[in-house]
């Protein structure tokens, strides 16, 4: 009977510096058949890949794959009586197309997944999904639901935890496990690693300010350049956290009856907001020709003003200049405070004054409990968000609540 084991072709190095796996084929004579694996000499250990190999695991099952496929066409035409009539030629050719349809005819991970964003329609949805499949491309581009056990996920951890961190490589994760829901879901696979796999999660800094903190910084005295991002950072207080994309691209007609009406652009859902004095009054001081607001008036993309502001919120605080014309050195009141801290800040407030978890996930535009993803924001009873928005900012004001 013939045998087939595999061959490291050291004739001739790729460029990657890896050598051409091929299946060497014992019939008449000795067969050299060419497969897409390759391997360098540390990695290959002459019958499979070492555990010095990267994913060496997943790599074995695709490497037994093909062994299997070739040893399947020998078997077959034993049990036919036609192997030793069959040429060394033709016993090629029918290997080689054993192994072609096998590598043709099985999906890989990336193909589900592609699959799958397909039928998403956030840009920004798919643009996370997009680095994902980049980081799975680069570390093992051709892992399918078989081989993404519990094992490929714990190495895929390791390698990405080697530059980015748990909270980062942990988006990675979930959006894996997501296609994984897809494929079963639409019966593609019946395999699950998360049952024996979690996802870790680190607990993120602190990014919100106490009702103190808030007023201490809407009351400090700034430096004239950073008044108006502090400005801004209230009105997107006041509009309980409205995201900066929304709130510096709307424009007048966003104003209804005095509320602020806009569809969020990161999700779609519709947002109404009251205007509360406090809010109004930087309206006006801003008040812009073309846009609700200047900012857009002076900026052609409002994530330039988002940069700068940022940067001038991190700045508020003491400032000491060392000697005449000396270098300015900075105490910064909080040197991390970034226009997203808005949106958190309001939350902590509320939560601390009692407002109902479902009336503050409304209000910020979280589905509760068992609504559905095609809720409308303003179907919830309006009233009660508009009462805890004004509780919160008269909490802020000092005013008894």
């Amino acid at each position: 009977m013939a045998t087939v084991k595999f061959y490291l072709d050291k004739r001739r190095q790729k460029k990657d510096g890896t050598y051409p796996i091929k299946l060497n084929v014992f019939h008449n004579k000795q067969i050299m058949i060419a497969t897409q694996l390759s391997a360098s000499e540390k990695e290959w250990n002459g019958n499979e890949y070492s555990v010095r190999a990267q994913n060496y695991k997943p790599r074995n099952i695709v490497a037994r794959g093909i062994i299997n496929k070739a040893e399947t066409v020998i078997f077959t035409l034993e049990q036919q009586e036609k192997l030793k009539s069959t040429t060394d030629k033709a016993l090629k050719k029918l290997i080689e197309d054993a192994i072609s349809s096998k590598v043709e005819n099985q999906k890989t991970f990336l193909y589900y997944l592609d699959e799958f964003v397909s039928k998403k329609t956030n840009q920004g949805t798919k643009s996370i999904y997009t680095t994902t499949r980049n980081k799975i491309e680069e570390y093992d581009s051709h892992c399918t639901f078989e081989s993404m056990d519990k094992s490929w996920l714990e190495n895929f951890e390791a390698w990405m935890a080697k530059t980015m961190k748990v909270n980062a490589y942990a988006i990675h994760l979930r959006n894996i496990r997501s296609v994984f829901n897809y494929a079963i879901d639409e019966e593609y696979t019946t395999l699950y690693p998360f049952r024996r796999f979690s996802i870790k999660k680190e607990e993120t800094r602190k990014r919100s300010l106490t009702a103190e903190q808030l007023r201490l910084l809407r009351d400090y005295p700034c430096e004239e350049y950073q008044i108006r991002y502090r400005d801004m950072f209230m009105l997107m207080f006041y509009l309980i956290g409205v995201n900066a994309a929304d709130l510096f691209n709307a424009k007048h007609s966003a104003l209804v009856n005095g509320r602020f009406e806009y569809k969020r652009a990161k999700t779609g859902k519709l947002y109404s907001i009251k205007v509360e004095p406090e809010a109004q009054a930087i309206i006006e001081k801003y008040k812009g020709k073309d846009y609700l607001l200047n900012i857009m008036d002076e900026y052609g993309n409002y994530k330039d003003f988002l940069h700068r502001m940022g940067i001038g919120l991190k700045q508020i605080g003491e400032t000491e200049r060392k000697g005449l014309g000396g270098k300015k050195s900075r105490n910064p009141l909080f040197p991390d405070l970034s226009s997203y801290w808005a949106r958190h800040t309001w939350a902590t407030v509320a939560a601390e004054l009692d407002v109902p978890k479902e009336v503050i996930a409304h209000a910020l535009g979280h589905s509760w409990a068992n609504s559905t993803t095609t809720d409308i924001y303003i179907r919830f009873d309006m009233k009660k968000v508009d009462e805890a928005n004004r509780k919160v900012i008269d909490f802020v004001n000092n005013i008894n609540v």
